[in-house]
């Protein structure tokens, strides 16, 4: 018997283009044990949502392509699973919170019978067992008269009750595994934290195992036991949330972490971002994905580096060849940053001047 819940081995989807086919996930491999909670971060057009869709076999073919790998849950391959055989495991063993719930709810059913649908279909109840089931999913994720909204709208509800209606439709038959594709997106704070809340009581409540979405990772730092750093498809760094917030170890991951302004340090100057772009896709360099961008790039890294667990601890995994926590690398790093902020700031005094004399 497994000890995951879900195992994803060397997954690789691609989308047909014109010009050929779009690398967007490129050999991801990751595993998720039951009750735990794992998030996946990156800035966005690195694979996250497609990943995400792909294990729900929610990608469009054409032109989608499942191109490779595995995806095992409860030890079976869902990629060998016909459509009829995924229809009983959406929603009944694996739920999911999609980005935009107005897009994803039905406008033309009420609230309460998009929930009432996945409990018959799934649990095989009663008309009046779901009623009350969805009456009691409608008042656990917080919306007030619940039996009142029950026979209310989409349209009738603001992007929180929406979102939390799609917390409720994704819970409906107590799945082992919820995928919450960055549930947050377009509400404000105070609902972030009242939704992040909510989806984490819910998994300490019933055990369920999480998958979180995200590309802010000050989401994922009370949320996520394990994170997993993606970018241009592939997985650079895996750690505990702990270790990658105090020790990260590839130069992306150090990267996001500089990017983000943090209460528990003194900030010494101004963030920095992540200069450049992602690679072009349709043709991904042969190479470390990461290395027009990175101050620690060295020839070998023309290589592409393996996911290796570093020296000392196995379940810190990243793919890179550099030790980023060498004193001579950091130091290399930094003068190729300085050398490319000295360059910048010639070119800016440059154009002051011709616009001076203009």
């Amino acid at each position: 018997m497994s000890e995951y819940l879900l195992d994803v081995q060397d997954l690789k989807i691609y989308f047909k283009a014109k010009g050929g086919h779009v690398h967007a996930v490129d050999g991801v491999n990751f595993t998720i044990k039951p009750g735990e909670k794992i998030a996946i971060v990156g800035e966005s057009g690195c694979g996250k949502s497609v990943t995400a869709l792909s294990i729900m076999r929610l990608i469009q073919q054409p032109p989608g392509e499942y191109a490779g790998g595995n995806i095992y849950f409860e030890e079976n391959d869902l990629l060998t699973f016909s459509e009829r055989e995924m229809q009983k495991i959406r929603g009944g063993k694996i739920g999911m919170i999609f980005q935009d719930p107005l897009n994803c709810l039905n406008p033309t059913m009420t609230i309460g019978k998009q929930i009432m649908e996945g409990l018959q279909i799934h649990l095989k109840v009663s008309k009046d067992d779901a009623h009350q089931r969805a009456i009691s999913l409608l008042e656990q994720v917080g919306i007030p008269a619940p039996a009142e909204r029950f026979n209310a709208y989409p349209h009738q509800f603001s992007g929180g009750m929406r979102q939390r209606v799609m917390i409720a439709v994704a819970l409906a038959c107590n799945p082992k595994l919820l995928i919450a594709d960055e549930p947050t997106t377009a509400l404000d704070v105070t609902v972030q934290a009242q939704i992040l809340e909510l989806i984490n009581g819910v998994c300490h409540e019933f055990g369920t195992a999480l998958i979180l979405i995200t590309h802010d990772l000050g989401v994922v730092a009370g949320m996520a036991d394990r994170v997993i750093v993606m970018y241009a498809g592939e997985v650079m760094e895996e750690a505990s949330t702990d270790e990658i917030f105090s020790n990260p170890r590839h130069p992306y991951t150090i990267g996001l972490l500089a990017s983000v302004s943090r209460l528990d340090e003194v900030r010494q100057g101004e963030l920095r971002t992540i200069e450049g772009a992602p690679p072009d896709l349709l043709q991904p360099p042969t190479g470390c994905p990461f290395m027009a961008r990175c101050y620690f790039a060295r020839n070998i890294c023309r290589q592409k580096p393996p996911l290796d667990p570093i020296a000392g601890n196995a379940a810190h995994r990243k793919a890179c060849w550099v030790d980023t926590t060498d004193p001579k690398e950091r130091a290399y790093a930094d003068r190729r940053l300085q050398a490319r902020q000295a360059a910048q700031k010639a070119a800016l005094s440059e154009v002051a001047n011709i616009l001076q004399g203009e």
